[in-house]
C-alpha cells in the first residue's frame, strides 16, 4: 500500500504543481511561497516548534496555542504550515510577527526531507485531522514526535479510512504519534483505526480558546457604516458551489419583507469569485464587489466580500450570519466565529466537520438550523424582526463556548513532555 501510495504521489505531484502555477497566474493571492510546496524556504536554527493548521479556520483556531508556545519558548523558532493560500494569507496577518508561515509540502519524498531538512523541528503539532503517510514516516525516523492535537474523526471520514485498516493503522500506531482528541467519541475513533490508547486522551476543541483579535471589534462600526446604517444586514459565509442559489432565492424573499436589505456574500474558495461575480450579474440584482469598492450604495442588494481575511470582521457588523458549508455534503465549517462576535447563526443540516459543536448549540437555542431557502429567508426575517431574540441566542452561545474553554492549556499539558523527550533525545 504504501508503495502504491508513492507511486501515486509522485505521479500526480507535476500535475498538482502546474494546477499551482496556472492559479498563481489567475489569482494573485497564489503566488507567494509557492516554492514552499516542494519543501523550498528558509533555514531555520535548530528545535523549532512546528504547527500544522490546514486552511482558515484551523488558522484561526491555532492563534491561542501559538501565542503561549511563543511565551513559553521564545529563544525556539515558531514555524506555522498551511495548505491553502486563504490560509496562507490569514496565517500573515494574525501571526505574521511571531512565527514562520509556508506551505506544507506535497507529501513527496523529496519535498518533504527538504522541509524537514530546513525546518528541523523539534515536535509537530497537527491540529484536528491530517494523515500524510510521506510526513509521518519522514518524522518517525527522525524521531520528530507528532501530536495529532483537537483531533476530530467523523464517522464517513472512519469509513473512509476503514478501507485501508493496515496503512492507517502503521500511521496512528506509530510511536512517534500521540493523539489529543476533542471528544471521546473522536479518541474511540481513533483507537479502533490504530491509535495506541496509552497516547491517546481527551483535550477539547482549541477553537473554543480562540479570541477574536480586539481591531476586529473595534472596525464592526465602522464596516458596519461603510455597509450602511439602518438596513438589515446578513452574512452567508464560507459557501460552497450550490449553495449561492440557495441564498441568493432567500434573499429575494427577505427583500420583499425588507426592500433595503444587504446580504453580504462569501464564497470560500477565492478560485470562485469570479464565477460568483459573473452568476450576481446575470442575477438582476444590483451587487458590488469588496475589491472593488469600500462603500455600497444603498440600491446595492449584495455586497460580494470577494477578499481574503475579512470575513469575522463583517460577521461583526451583521445581524446573523448564514455558515456555508452546510446546504451541501460538505459538512459545514466554523461556527463559533460569528457567536465570538456577537452575531446570531445559522447552519444547514450538514455539520459534520464538528457534530459535536453544532448539537450543543442546538440544545442552547443558540443555533437554528435550516434546509431550504425557505427556511433560511425565514430565519433571517425573524433575526431582523426581533433582534432581541439575537442577542438571548447569542448569549447562549457565548455560554456553551465558555463552558468548553481550556483545550489549549490541556494540549499544553500533552506537548510538554513531548518537547522534553525530544530535547534530550537530541542533546539539546
Amino acid at each position: 500500500m504504501r508503495l502504491l501510495y508513492l507511486c501515486l504521489a509522485h505521479c500526480l505531484l507535476p500535475i498538482a504543481f502546474l494546477r499551482e502555477l496556472w492559479r498563481a497566474f489567475r489569482h494573485p493571492e497564489y503566488r507567494a511561497g509557492l516554492t514552499a510546496r516542494l519543501g523550498c524556504g528558509a533555514r531555520l536554527a535548530p528545535g523549532a516548534l512546528w504547527v500544522h493548521a490546514v486552511s482558515v479556520g484551523e488558522v484561526q483556531a491555532a492563534g491561542p496555542l501559538l501565542r503561549r508556545l511563543a511565551a513559553e519558548y521564545p529563544a525556539r523558532p515558531l514555524v506555522l504550515t498551511v495548505a491553502t493560500a486563504t490560509g496562507r494569507v490569514r496565517a500573515l496577518v494574525l501571526y505574521g510577527s511571531i512565527a514562520q508561515v509556508r506551505y506544507l509540502p506535497y507529501d513527496v519524498p523529496v519535498c518533504v526531507w527538504r522541509f524537514l531538512d530546513r525546518v528541523t523541528p523539534t515536535v509537530g503539532v497537527i491540529l484536528e485531522t491530517e494523515l500524510w503517510p510521506t510526513l509521518y514516516r519522514a518524522c518517525e525516523r527522525r524521531q520528530i514526535p507528532l501530536l495529532v492535537a483537537s483531533a476530530r474523526l467523523s464517522e464517513r471520514s472512519v469509513r473512509r479510512y476503514r478501507r485501508m485498516p493496515r496503512f492507517t493503522a502503521q500511521l496512528l500506531g506509530a510511536p512517534h504519534v500521540s493523539v489529543a482528541a476533542q471528544t471521546a467519541t473522536d479518541a474511540a475513533r481513533f483507537q479502533a483505526l490504530g491509535a495506541v490508547p496509552a497516547r491517546t486522551c481527551v483535550v477539547g476543541n482549541v477553537k473554543y480558546d480562540q479570541s477574536v483579535p480586539v481591531a476586529e471589534r473595534a472596525q464592526a462600526s465602522a464596516r458596519r457604516a461603510t455597509l450602511g446604517i439602518g438596513r438589515p444586514i446578513w452574512v452567508a459565509g464560507s459557501t460552497h458551489e450550490g449553495e449561492e442559489s440557495v441564498v441568493l432565492e432567500a434573499h429575494r424573499t427577505v427583500l420583499a419583507r425588507f426592500p433595503n436589505a444587504l446580504l453580504v456574500l462569501a464564497p470560500r474558495h477565492p478560485p470562485r469569485f469570479e464565477t460568483v461575480a459573473q452568476w450576481l450579474g446575470h442575477s438582476g440584482l444590483s451587487f458590488v464587489r469588496r475589491s472593488q469598492a469600500t462603500e455600497v450604495s444603498p440600491q446595492a442588494a449584495v455586497f460580494l466580500l470577494d477578499t481574503l481575511g475579512e470575513l469575522v470582521g463583517y460577521y461583526a457588523a451583521a445581524d446573523i450570519a448564514f455558515v456555508g458549508g452546510s446546504l451541501v455534503p460538505i459538512g459545514g465549517h466554523n461556527l463559533l466565529e460569528p457567536l465570538s462576535v456577537q452575531c446570531p447563526v445559522l447552519s444547514g443540516p450538514s455539520t459534520e466537520n464538528d457534530a459535536a459543536t453544532a448539537a450543543w448549540l442546538v440544545a442552547a437555542g443558540a443555533l437554528r438550523t435550516v434546509v431550504d431557502a425557505t427556511t433560511l429567508a425565514e430565519a433571517v426575517i425573524a433575526r431582523c424582526t426581533d433582534p432581541a431574540a439575537g442577542r438571548v441566542a447569542v448569549a447562549a452561545g457565548m455560554a456553551v463556548l465558555d463552558a468548553n474553554r481550556g483545550a489549549v492549556e490541556r494540549v499544553l499539558a500533552t506537548l510538554r513532555p513531548l518537547i522534553g523527550r525530544a530535547d534530550r533525545f537530541s542533546g539539546r
